[in-house]
């Protein structure tokens, strides 16, 4: 508020300036009352003797009228006329010398362009630096935010779902608290902490948790406000960001997406003088450098810690790397039962089965869940958040958004039913298959229909014969269609592409083929600055075997598919039949079908619903169906 009130009183003093500056140079005769009239005119009043007095000043005459007015006109040289008919009409005259500028007014005038351009140079360089903290001419500043121990109230109570974790790094909380219990017996303080972790997994939560446990300053700074377009900027705000912290230690510096500045140097296109590797080579000084750094703990963040130097991540500088990974069943419902603390619950949701239905879920993703039960509701005018509300929400993440606008024919609807049934069916028959959990043919983001299989626990490794199944799955949706339609749709073609990408990964990477055996056939290799994957080849001979045992994989499990539906024709029947009337059905619906029973009515509430009576207009159809 002060910093926009200083603003708006300095371009008002500049407006009152440049308003007195104008009135000085505005015309001296005007000010005085004088109204302009022409030069002829001045000449016919004079002749007529209605002119008693006249001064005349540089390129200008204001004369008097006997009626007592003021009259201005300009000339444009002393005219010997004019003289003469002053004096033949006994007008009183007189000569003044044009006033010449005040000495502040010529240097204004000399000076106020220079000026002007300087300020439009200053204010621009401020809108470069994101408001110019500390003038126009801080570009090394650091752009590292601190905030006190009054101010960062997340503790480790507000951290769930990484226990190992917090118990890494739950040391430096003592640390920080009691330094001198550990450098009694010869210890010293951690200089890093990188944590490791897919996105959304709470490394930047479990950070500001170290510091509001240990009620020390915490300064917070993302890796790509240290790089700028200029050599140099970027170590000297590493400088200025430690020259901070240790001002205030013992404190935390938490570094976000670290990766953006600790690549592998020498992968550059400057070479050393490279503003990003002028960066990294600061800090790796500031950490680990001639001046030692006690009390100022570096924590930083990414999900990419392959392509980060070898000098940064050596023990000195990054002394421990914590994983924080995905959670797990017992992780996912502490997260939801911390999320759920600021939402209005239901007696009947139980966080225990939400966390079974969400594997692989992050942190933020769960966030997320509890954020989307409680929009939908707030949209059915609900007092507490249901279980149907949760179920509701884990739909719209996992499948996407229903598009209830579009509109499919007949013929679509029934291909995508039959579609989707050959994958369910295919799925239930199967013995070491995920159970089903529910089919749907309502469009849902890019696909018409989809069949979701929710795992009974967390999957840790891949086994060949669930792997080979799985491709059999995926097969479940072409086959139905040729058998039960006699005809072929693209809405297969991802179901084909991942079957060939598993089947691949067995006989190239995973050593599960008998004829090839335990050799891997596919070396991939990752660029450490671009990102790229690099294959090894193999001879060409070698590369037609792996091919041929593929392709004997795809046939073996296609065959495997297509036996299975032609054997169960009826419960593909019944399945579609249902999926027509309900657009939606789940587990309960799904195994009544599979033992042969009318498929019970959808619980009160449910999502799922009857379908439309009539379907059949016409409208456009994406062309991405049905993924398993």
């Amino acid at each position: 508020m002060n910093n926009m009130f200083s603003k708006a009183a300095i371009w008002v003093v500049i407006a009152l300036v440049l308003f007195t500056v104008f009135k000085q140079f505005d015309g001296r005769g005007l000010a005085s009352g004088a109204g302009p009239i022409a030069y002829s005119d001045l000449i016919t009043e004079i002749r007529a003797g209605h002119i008693t007095d006249a001064t005349i000043e540089g390129s200008s005459i204001v004369a008097s009228t006997s009626d007592g007015k003021k009259v201005k006109t300009a000339i444009t040289m002393l005219d010997r006329g004019l003289i003469g008919d002053l004096v033949n009409n006994n007008v009183k005259f007189e000569v003044k010398q044009p006033e010449e500028p005040s000495f502040l007014q010529q240097i204004f005038i000399s000076w106020f362009p220079m000026i002007l351009l300087l300020g439009v140079w200053i204010f621009f360089m401020r809108q470069m630096q994101g408001g110019g903290k500390g003038g126009a001419f801080s570009f090394g500043k650091s752009k590292a935010r601190m905030l006190d121990e009054n101010s960062n109230s997340v503790t480790f109570a507000d951290v769930a779902g990484c226990d190992e974790a917090k118990e890494e790094v739950s040391e430096l909380v003592d640390f920080l608290r009691d330094p001198t219990k550990f450098q009694k017996l010869g210890g010293r303080i951690p200089h890093g902490v990188l944590m490791v972790g897919p996105p959304g997994t709470g490394k930047t939560l479990l950070a500001r948790a170290i510091a509001g446990e240990a009620k020390v300053p915490f300064f917070t700074i993302s890796g790509s406000d240290f790089v700028e377009m200029f050599v140099g900027v970027g170590a000297s705000r590493v400088r200025d960001m430690f020259e901070n912290a240790k001002k205030h230690a013992p404190c935390i510096i938490f570094i976000d997406e670290i990766d953006a500045v600790g690549r592998h140097r020498g992968a550059g296109m400057g070479g050393g003088n490279d503003e990003r590797e002028q960066t990294l080579n600061q800090m790796l000084v500031e950490m680990d450098g001639f001046e030692a750094n006690s009390g100022v703990i570096v924590i930083a963040a990414t999900n990419r810690s392959d392509v980060l130097d070898k000098a940064l991540l050596r023990p000195g500088r990054f002394d421990r790397q914590v994983v924080v990974g995905l959670p797990d069943i017992r992780g996912r419902e502490q997260i939801l039962n911390v999320h759920m603390r600021k939402v209005p619950i239901s007696t009947d949701v139980k966080a225990d089965i939400l966390a079974r239905g969400t594997p692989g879920f992050s942190g933020a993703d769960l966030a997320n869940l509890v954020n989307e039960a409680a929009l939908f509701a707030a949209r059915r005018a609900k007092r507490l958040v249901e279980m149907q509300d949760f179920e509701d929400a884990k739909d719209k993440i996992v499948m996407g958004p229903e598009r209830k606008s579009a509109v499919m024919r007949e013929e679509e609807r029934r291909n995508t039913a039959y579609h989707e049934s050959g994958h369910a069916v295919v799925a239930k028959l199967l013995p070491k298959a995920d159970p089903v959990h529910k089919v749907t043919i309502m469009p849902r983001g890019f696909a018409l229909g989809l069949t979701w299989q929710l795992p009974e626990h967390d999957r840790v490794n891949m086994y060949k014969d669930k792997m080979l199944e799985e491709i059999a799955i995926l097969f479940g949706g072409r086959i139905s269609e040729e058998i039960f339609m006699h005809q072929m749709s693209t809405g297969a073609s991802n179901d084909f592409e991942r079957a060939t990408k598993l089947a691949r990964a067995m006989v190239t990477r995973y050593g599960m083929s008998e004829s090839l055996g335990t050799m891997v056939y596919e070396d991939t290799e990752q660029d450490a600055y671009f990102g790229r994957m690099s294959s090894k080849t193999v001879s060409e001979a070698t590369q037609q075997k792996v091919d041929a045992e593929i392709r004997s994989i795809l046939d073996q499990q296609y065959a495997l598919s297509r036996r299975l539906l032609e054997e169960n024709k009826e419960k593909v029947e019944a399945m579609t039949k249902a999926l027509l009337d309900w657009e939606t059905i789940d587990a309960d619906q799904i195994n009544d079908i599979m033992e042969g029973l009318e498929p019970r009515l959808p619980k009160a509430g449910s999502s799922v619903r009857k379908a439309p009576s009539d379907n059949s207009s016409g409208g456009v159809t994406p062309t991405a169906t049905a993924p398993a």
